[in-house]
């Protein structure tokens, strides 16, 4: 009587934890490369923050722009033709260390592969106002480098006090009728240069002590209420747009206490690769991007991840069977 032996676990050469144009990028290249990847894309946001934006206009090759959602359809389509496959899970728990890594995830199942690339993305601060995520994308945005050119001669505000407010706040001057810069406190937090310009540049008008309390609009934005120390009541201001920049979470909770972090929170990386401070574990996007955050850059850096998977594998040795059943 013959007994079968049990089957050897599958270790894979590279999983995707992640994916929005930074992980669906990667799952491209390595996938090109037959590797086989697996995207672990995620259940509640798989496509990442392109999922939620109507048009996207400033991605190269498409004249006319593509909305965000079909973008990043294409780019799953593109990375299945060449091979991945595309896992509608959450990570739940990863285990980088060691030359097998181990990939948890919802459903109970473990997958191990030989390298990791992690591109969980982040994630924008909101305000947490009623309406607010209901105009997300008719009025209400958080980039103002992707979607200003939708405000020309219009009026719209930007909320925040720190650089990347005042960086949104000249930006939109450049195409807005008038820019509404909404400060919580005293005085602005950017950095002297950056305060100095805002101050100076006659389409912006600064109200310090002031706080959005509401947004107004069904189908799309069209007035804010806000509640200033110096007034006694909250009143009405109309606005087109609002750009909300009080800052971004890097989505980094799977690989606190094993990955070393950069100094803004972001996954540190050495230099301009995606090599983190593990062995095989690589990571890209926004992921480890505290200043550009765009689709285009975000791909980039898929790219270059995908890149130096391929280089790691080439030049590593088969991790031992006996460690991924450790």
């Amino acid at each position: 009587m013959s007994t079968s032996l049990p089957a050897e676990p599958l270790i894979r050469d590279v999983i995707i934890v992640g994916s929005g144009p930074a992980g669906y990028t990667a799952g491209i290249y390595t996938g090109r490369a037959n590797r086989k990847p697996l995207i672990v894309a995620g259940m509640m946001e798989p496509g990442g923050e392109l999922m939620k934006t109507t048009v996207v206009e400033n991605y190269p090759g498409y004249s006319y722009g593509i909305e965000g959602p079909d973008l990043m359809d294409n780019m799953q389509g593109q990375a299945e033709r060449f091979g991945a496959e595309i896992l509608f899970e959450e990570a739940t728990d990863l285990e980088l260390d060691g030359p097998v890594k181990k990939v948890t995830t919802t459903d109970g199942e473990v997958y191990l592969a030989r390298s990791v690339i992690i591109s969980t993305g982040s994630a924008h601060r909101k305000l947490g106002l009623p309406n607010e995520s209901a105009l997300s994308g008719r009025g209400v945005s958080y980039c103002a480098t992707c979607d200003g050119s939708f405000f020309r001669d219009q009026d719209v505000a930007v909320v925040g006090g720190g650089d990347s407010a005042a960086e949104e706040a000249l930006f939109l001057t450049n195409l807005a009728k008038s820019v509404r810069l909404i400060v919580r406190g005293d005085q602005l937090r950017a950095s002297k240069i950056m305060a100095d310009r805002v101050m100076r540049q006659p389409k912006i008008s600064v109200e310090f002590n002031t706080v959005v309390t509401g947004i107004l609009g069904e189908d799309k934005l069209h007035g804010l209420i806000l509640t200033s120390a110096d007034r006694e009541h909250p009143y009405t201001v109309p606005a087109d747009g609002l750009f909300i920049a009080i800052g971004n979470d890097p989505r980094t909770a799977l690989v606190q206490g094993q990955l070393e972090l950069a100094e803004q929170g972001t996954i540190a990386v050495d230099g301009r690769s995606s090599r983190t401070s593990l062995p095989g574990v690589f990571a890209a996007g926004d992921v480890i991007d505290p200043s550009y955050r765009q689709a285009v850059t975000a791909a980039a850096s898929g790219c270059v991840a995908a890149l130096d998977v391929e280089h790691f594998l080439a030049n590593s040795v088969p991790a031992p069977l006996e460690a991924a059943t450790a």
